[in-house]
């Protein structure tokens, strides 16, 4: 963003009405297929729909905008607040350097890449497992049988989470996730009744785990954090707390609609699925392309500190600034023919499903393994997998893009 001399008037109190193609986003009916409608405003990028609004879609808008110093984290500095202004919160997912610094490095050694790897084992047999149970019955939902329990119980053992408490944990999670929608129309990001409850049951089960392990250490990540140090600097309950909540909502969510979004491409694709069975070794490659193909991460937002310009748009300091992510992620100008699911592609690993920058994606690492893992054997355990008609619907959220039913018939499963 180019820095001029701080002015602009403040944000009018009255915003007009929303404009047709933000409501053409925003609209449920089309959860589907938002990518006719992301293209547009790709195409109108940058663009202020409203007051105190700046909406990017262009690979290298976004690209920059997310590694400028000028764009804040802290979401309580724009003038188009969703929610009412207050204490800053400690989550380092809204923080900005030097804070947002300190505070991941206390926690980044827990997702350090050997940590990650040694887990590729463990991931394995949990994967097989649910693959050999469900698929038993010659039904496989994907969503229930598969992408909500492998990243949940993963991060149950890493966190210290006993699994009994799973279905507590996914429902406490799943109502947050709704209040990570941007400020749009009536998907405007808030905070619920039931999401209120949700997040004060978090608070009260880790504060338990935290005090519990405070007093007898295990090995697993709630007590590494209650021990970190760094340069005499740790973290209190209150950022444990608020960090274990960041990882089972925003990490485990995001990696389930991650799963969902690439095995209903595999079978949308059957030539893309031919070509991870004949070689499972590029599970990696095929969660890179639905990745940019289809981001379980839609958009993020950002504010400005300062007064600027992103091309011809001006930017005042306060103006929450939208990344469409997944408009990004089908730029044209970036990646021939985006529209077309291709495992093969090059640079898929430029998209920004993980963000940019210094907020780029603390477990990106652990969410590619787990799904290449469940990919590779997706495509090798499972015989003749195909969607059974009418299985699939999407969940509502705008912004954590992924099906709430993926119902699939199998004609068998082969041994692990």
């Amino acid at each position: 963003m180019r820095r001029e001399p701080a002015g602009g008037g403040p944000v009018q109190a009255d915003r007009p009405p929303v404009p047709e193609e933000i409501a053409e986003l925003t609209d449920p009916g089309n959860r589907e297929d938002p990518y006719p409608c992301l293209d547009k405003l790709r195409e109108r990028s940058p663009y202020r729909p409203l007051p105190g609004l700046v909406v990017l879609g262009r690979h290298a808008q976004c690209s920059a905008a997310l590694r400028d110093p000028a764009m804040s984290a802290a979401r309580d500095r724009a003038n188009l607040s969703p929610t009412p202004r207050g204490p800053r919160t400690r989550n380092f997912l809204h923080l900005d350097p030097p804070e947002h610094t300190r505070y991941r490095r206390l926690v980044v050694g827990a997702f350090a890449r050997r940590k990650v790897d040694s887990l590729a084992p463990r991931i394995h047999e949990i994967a097989t497992d649910l693959f050999q149970s469900a698929a038993d019955s010659g039904t496989l939902e994907v969503v229930d049988d598969l992408a909500y329990p492998l990243p949940l119980r993963v991060i149950c053992e890493l966190l210290g989470v006993p699994f009994e408490d799973r279905r507590l944990l996914q429902d406490w999670s799943a109502a947050l996730s709704e209040t990570l929608d941007p400020p749009l129309g009536q998907t405007a990001a808030r905070v619920t009744t039931e999401a209120a409850r949700a997040r004060a049951r978090f608070v009260g089960y880790f504060q338990k785990l935290i005090k519990e392990r405070r007093n007898a250490p295990r090995d697993d990540l709630i007590s590494h954090l209650t021990q970190v140090e760094e340069n005499g600097q740790r973290l209190d309950d209150n950022d444990i707390v608020v960090t274990c909540v960041l990882l089972l909502n925003a990490g485990h969510e995001t990696t389930v609609n991650l799963i969902g979004n690439a095995v209903l491409a595999l079978l949308r694709h059957p030539e893309q699925f031919d070509r991870l069975r004949a070689d499972p070794a590029l599970a990696p490659a095929v969660v890179e392309e639905v990745l940019r193909y289809d981001a379980p991460v839609q958009m993020t937002t950002r504010v400005a500190r300062e007064h600027g310009r992103v091309g011809d748009t001006e930017v005042h300091p306060g103006d929450t600034v939208l990344f469409l992510l997944g408009a990004a992620n089908r730029d044209p100008e970036v990646y021939p023919d985006p529209g077309r699911f291709d495992i093969g592609r090059s640079p898929a690993a430029s998209h920004l499903s993980f963000s940019a920058g210094t907020h780029f994606c603390l477990g990106a690492g652990l969410a590619r393994l787990e799904v290449a893992i469940a990919l590779e054997l997706f495509s090798t355990l499972l015989v003749q997998p195909r969607l059974r008609p009418g299985g699939l619907t999407y969940k509502r959220n705008l912004n954590l893009r992924g099906p709430e039913r993926l119902l699939i018939d199998v004609d068998g499963v082969r041994s692990g």
